[in-house]
């Protein structure tokens, strides 16, 4: 059979009636008619449909009664006309159908784990799809998952998406140029994997969290203008969206300032979502992070809609509320939010007992404070405790109006009223359906250069990020969280796509920096120690950004996950259902890498607590134990000892007792399953100091 003739499945169409045609693919559905065998053939291109009838060619429709679904077949036939009401306009080829002279089978098929088929032989039949199956069945087969055409259709645009990238910034002057797979370890802000050396014994390469570092010795060699499309490597914790390997679209340039990056991304994205269908309006406005938080909660705000927070602070500085007065007495914060024209969906039952008593504790403040309007005057349990000028002025600040309804949240601190307030602003602009089905993106500026930790300050991007101005002192805490940079996050609908910045190109500056964040000379040196010896020769300014390749073509699609658009993803554990990877190791490989006895004679942490019984149970509990209470504890744990010496004394001389008692379950009745009632009411993680969908994030215990 000569492969070279064979025509795409999906672009036979009526121009090819009359012709002879080779088709080859996979059987996507069958249909038997008891005497006439319709089957689809499924290549990349598309779907068509092929006959096989006992008056054209009797062999080839006995051999074809054999086939079933993903059989790889090659089929040699005459392209005919649909006979009229017998069209599929589900496919793209469904005016014509090929009647089979010839039929070869390439390859058979086991029974499916799952069906593949997308598309319905027959117009108004729907085809099973794979909506139910477990995603960790569909990643186990995921060379079978990858046949469905939505699935193909997915990296088909991707393809494109990725190419439309190379092209634009070719256009632009920037050159593609590879970066090392095999580097050093550095503090980039997530855990890195690291790869044992054979050749270097006890010694690690590290798999880059990015390119950061050699994209800006790149710059100091004089490429001017660089970009890769680039795996990237971070052993971050679970989420449902992130994946341990990732592709970003790596930038970076020379001689440039904000501005031309602002005008680079525009215009890429713009091209990147026009693939897509999606017409992006341009220029993208501009939010600092301060106007973010304060009005969204978050430094990635979804603008699709409003419900922007309202400041109400100064509201209620002589108010008699009782609530909001010790608040307002420990410098605490009151914002809210004006729901438009929601009273009759928000009713005062589900404001007070679902939202004010469930939701928002959930979220992590200790309550909510609504209030509707009614008649043009406030309604609520609590209004009453409000003077007549407060009232006014929440009326004329949140600019309410009949049927609006105001919720407020008020905290010590300004941290738990906007993250709280918003999470509520999200949830309740899905309840009522208020995020219309468009883009909005937006740049966020000016971030906090430092973030403040228990040793001091720690990078809230990369410590190569340039701050705005240089005169600061690297050892005051204070003047350093006040410090702005010159970094930038390009959001679109809530989404982080991409981030950047300035870097820093001057020696003596990116010194200071490194000493804010408490480095050691010799930790600088061992880490960074070739960096700074290329700063010194004659480094031009520069900055760059990265967007999440495959976070950006996840939006464009419109897929529900970012696995939908990675040919081999991971499941949301970091593990890989087809090739079980990661995996154990033989010891024979271990000991080549001279990894059986890493460390040698180190001794482990807490080893020392293990010959003292109080300080091993103190390390491991992570309690200190003042010198005071050491007596009093000891002798308890003396009296635990005997008595368990006793009871092991008696189990040995004894028989063992039996219980006449019926055995149940002593956490819930019955013998079933079910979610517990305080994990559907959010109280059983209402500490958590944030929640994303149905997840909690939650304080790291050990590190």
């Amino acid at each position: 059979m000569n492969f070279q003739k064979r025509s795409p499945c999906g672009r036979l169409g009526i121009s090819d009636v009359g012709q002879e045609v080779q088709v080859v693919g996979w059987v996507d559905a069958l249909r038997d008619h008891g005497v006439v065998l319709f089957v689809h053939v499924r290549d990349r291109s598309g779907i068509v449909q092929v006959v096989f009838s006992p008056e054209i060619a009797p062999e080839t429709c006995e051999q074809a009664s054999s086939l079933k679904t993903e059989y790889c077949i090659a089929v040699i036939g005459r392209v005919i006309e649909r006979e009229k009401g017998t069209e599929n306009p589900g496919l793209d080829t469904g005016q014509i159908e090929i009647m089979a002279s010839d039929l070869t089978i390439l390859s058979s098929s086991k029974p499916l784990p799952f069906p593949i088929s997308e598309k319905a032989m027959v117009t108004g039949t729907g085809a099973a799809g794979t909506g139910a199956v477990a995603e960790d069945i569909r990643l186990q087969y995921r060379y079978l998952d990858l046949r469905r055409p939505s699935l193909q259709d997915n990296f088909m645009k991707r393809h494109r998406i990725a190419k439309s990238v190379r092209d634009f910034l070719d256009e632009r002057g920037f050159l593609e140029v590879e970066t090392p797979v095999l580097t050093k370890s550095t503090p980039e802000g997530a855990r890195d994997y690291l790869v044992p050396s054979r050749v270097h014994p006890g010694e690690f390469y590290a798999l880059p969290q990015s390119p950061q570092l050699f994209k800006q010795l790149l710059m100091i060699s004089g490429f001017e203008r660089y970009f890769q499309i680039v795996k990237c490597y971070r052993d971050e914790d679970l989420r449902p969206n992130r994946q341990p390997e990732f592709t970003q679209i790596d930038i970076e340039a020379s001689f440039i300032d904000e501005e031309f990056i602002y005008e680079l991304i525009e215009e890429l994205v713009v091209r990147m979502f026009r693939i897509g269908g999606s017409e992006l309006p341009r220029p993208f406005p501009r939010m600092t992070y301060q106007e973010a938080m304060d009005t969204t909660g978050s430094d990635r705000p979804d603008l699709r809609f409003g419900l922007r927070f309202i400041e109400a602070t100064d509201i209620f500085k002589n108010t008699q509320y009782t609530i909001f007065k010790q608040i307002l007495k420990r410098n605490g914060h009151i914002k809210g939010i004006n729901v438009k024209g929601s009273s009759d969906t928000l009713s005062k039952n589900v404001l007070q007992n679902e939202y004010a008593k469930q939701i928002v504790p959930g979220f992590g403040a200790k309550g909510m404070t609504w209030m509707r309007v009614i008649d043009g005057k406030l309604e609520s349990n609590i209004v009453q405790f409000f003077s007549e000028e407060e009232q006014q002025a929440i009326l004329q600040r949140f600019a309410a109006e009949n049927g609006d309804v105001l919720l407020m949240i008020a905290d010590p601190s300004y941290q738990v009223v906007t993250s709280a307030l918003g999470m509520l602003r999200l949830h309740i602009a899905n309840r009522l359906d208020l995020i219309p089905n468009t883009y909005y993106p937006v740049w966020v500026t000016d971030f906090p250069l430092f973030d403040p930790s228990e040793e001091g300050v720690t990078s809230c991007h990369h410590p190569f990020t340039s701050p705005d101005r240089t005169d600061f002192d690297p050892t005051n805490v204070e003047e350093l969280l006040s410090l702005r940079s010159r970094a930038y996050d390009i959001v679109v609908n809530g989404e982080e796509l991409g981030g950047g910045s300035i870097r820093i190109h001057d020696t003596n500056l990116q010194h200071k920096i490194f000493k804010a964040l408490g480095l050691t000379q010799s930790e600088i040196e061992e880490k960074f120690g070739f960096f700074l010896t290329a700063l010194e020769y004659g480094a031009p300014p520069h900055g760059g950004i990265a967007l999440g390749m495959d976070r950006v073509v996840s939006m464009i699609l419109g897929t529900a996950s970012i696995r939908d658009v990675i040919a081999f993803p991971k499941n949301r554990s970091a593990f890989c259902p087809l090739t079980k990877a990661p995996s154990p190791v033989a010891r024979a490989q271990l000991a080549e890498l001279g990894l059986l006895n890493l460390g040698g004679e180190q001794v482990l942490p807490g080893a020392e607590q293990e010959g003292d019984l109080l300080e091993h149970l103190s390390w491991v509990s992570r309690i200190g134990i003042s010198e005071n209470e050491r007596s009093t504890i000891n002798a308890a744990l003396q009296r635990a000892a005997h008595l368990a010496e006793v009871a092991n004394d008696y189990a040995r001389d004894e028989e063992p007792l039996y219980s006449v008692i019926e055995v149940s379950h002593i956490v819930r009745d019955g013998n079933e399953a079910r979610n517990s009632r305080f994990a559907a009411n959010g109280e059983l993680l209402k500490n958590a100091p944030a929640q994303k969908g149905d997840y909690f994030k939650t304080a790291n215990i050990l590190e």
